[in-house]
């Protein structure tokens, strides 16, 4: 079948011209294992990852914002008897700033809550991630989620600061 649409003359003749556009095309953009999305925070710390997690909490309601979301691959894994290193998703967020994402851009609503990542490391410290709220909210071009994504980058910006910092 394949070698009968190659016979056709028209396409035999397209058929180069495709081939230099498929050759000339960009790579397609996409994160490799071990890329850093844009505005993307990370910050590797001294702490252990369960030290790391608490203080993340504690910072969270310092900040006054809610932990609405809570995921860790190595928690499910370590139940099924596999240990992986810690990990934990970590949803962020405050119904105030839900209505006005939702009165800016209902599609805009998916993206909530933001997420901290917190990881552990091979030496017994753990690193806390988190992409900033303006990049998440960036692709829905809207005047209002943007100034929401703002206050939030902020937040988000001493939530890290607070559950990093070395005391």
């Amino acid at each position: 079948m394949t070698h009968a649409i190659l016979r056709r003359p028209g396409i035999r003749r397209l058929l180069p011209l495709v081939l230099l556009l498929v050759l000339l095309m960009p790579p397609v953009a996409g994160a490799a294992p071990g890329d850093v999305l844009p505005g993307m925070e990370s910050r590797a710390t001294a702490y252990s990852f369960d030290a790391l997690v608490s203080r993340l909490e504690a910072a969270i309601k310092n900040n006054k914002m809610g932990l609405v979301t809570r995921a860790s691959a190595s928690a499910g894994a370590a139940s099924r008897g596999i240990t992986i290193p810690g990990n934990m998703v970590v949803g962020v967020y405050r119904n105030d700033f839900a209505v006005r994402m939702l009165e800016a851009s209902v599609a805009a609503g998916i993206e909530a809550p933001i997420r901290f990542y917190v990881t552990a490391n091979t030496d017994g410290t753990a690193t806390l991630s988190y992409q900033k709220p303006s990049e998440v909210f960036r692709p829905y071009g809207s005047a209002p989620l943007d100034e929401l994504a703002r206050e939030l980058d902020a937040i988000f910006a001493a939530i890290m600061d607070d559950a990093t910092r070395q005391e």
